[in-house]
């Protein structure tokens, strides 16, 4: 069984260039002829029967395509599925291989297109500085432009980033909704410090390159699974300078699926919870204890228990979870208002 190990091919420059406008001469030199047949290769879709190492060299997501995956810190079975995606996530149930194939496919097609679907959050010179910023970057799913943006942050306790099922597939619908939405690949270890330090670094970010990235500032929502909910919610309750970047506005709502996460700030932005009867990592009774302790201080907030239902449902297709980023994107488009 041939492996490999996730190294990230990193063109220095080209990627943030790429955000600052900034054209790449060899690539402008390029033939028409080369230029097309390079295309095609990006056209080409993947299946729920494309092998993961087939996915990791596609040309839609070179220089970033191990940052797709889960697991920064272990070899990847180059002829697993990905249909099989789901035992890549341990902390996760109803892995829709389908649903995930499908917004890969979304990147794909904005990359066969000409989009930038990834940006680096950190500069060259601080990712030189330290390797282990090269692992953070936002993929970009947009919207109409001149929207307002969603940040996504995936969870997997800490260990590891679960986008593939709770990243890409929210943003692919809240994108097709409209709105902008980018999904946040951050640093895991270190009890989830350096992730909220990502989450602050990559609103920074956002906000710095708002013109270029064609996003509204106004009205962005912040929203997390699991171990992404805590970042969104320290986010919304304490803000970004709190974990080192600069002071950005807070967000107008944030959506957090099934975390256990407690804290209550002076002042909380519009709360939207979701969770599942069964969760025993983030149990119902816990997660309406804050939102109890929110209600009471006058924050809008909205709660949803669905039964049959454990943890790490994503999109909950094919449970009674179904349709809840519909009704988060409702939610939050209320906030904005």
């Amino acid at each position: 069984m041939k492996r490999i190990r996730q190294t990230i091919v990193s063109p220095a420059g080209l990627l943030l260039s790429s955000v600052l406008g900034m054209g790449d001469a060899a690539a402008q030199e390029t033939s028409q002829p080369a230029t097309r047949a390079m295309q095609q290769r990006v056209n080409v879709h993947l299946t729920v029967d494309t092998r993961i190492g087939d996915m990791l060299r596609h040309p839609a997501f070179a220089g970033f395509a191990p940052l797709l995956l889960p697991w920064d810190d272990r070899p990847v079975d180059e002829a697993l599925l990905l249909k099989d995606a789901g035992t890549l996530l341990p902390y996760h149930n109803n892995v829709d291989p389908g649903i995930v194939v499908a917004a890969l496919n979304r990147m794909i097609d904005d990359a066969a297109t000409g989009r930038t679907v990834f940006y680096p959050v950190y500069s060259a010179a601080q990712r030189q500085a330290d390797p282990e910023l090269g692992q953070v970057g936002l993929f970009f799913m947009r919207g109409k432009a001149g929207a307002p943006f969603a940040v996504i942050a995936p969870g997997g306790g800490f260990q590891y980033v679960g986008s593939l099922h709770e990243g890409f597939p929210y943003a692919a619908e809240i994108s097709g909704s409209g709105y902008n939405a980018f999904v946040l690949k951050y640093r895991v270890g270190a009890g989830g410090s350096k992730a909220n330090a990502d989450l602050a670094a990559a609103l920074s970010f956002i906000f710095q390159h708002a013109d270029q990235l064609g996003v509204s500032t106004r009205g962005y929502s912040l929203w997390g699974s699991s171990a992404g909910a805590r970042m969104a919610a320290a986010i919304g309750s304490y803000g970004t300078a709190r974990f080192g970047a600069n002071e950005t506005p807070r967000p107008s709502a944030i959506v957090m699926a099934y975390t256990a996460y407690a804290d209550v700030g002076k002042e909380e932005p519009a709360t939207f919870v979701v969770v599942g009867e069964h969760d025993r990592i983030a149990p119902p009774a816990v997660m309406r204890r804050r939102v109890d302790a929110l209600a009471r201080q006058g924050t809008r907030v909205a709660y949803h228990e669905y039964p049959g239902v454990a943890h790490g449902f994503g999109t909950g297709a094919g449970t009674s979870a179904a349709g809840w980023i519909g009704k988060a994107i409702h939610f939050w488009a209320q906030a904005i208002e």
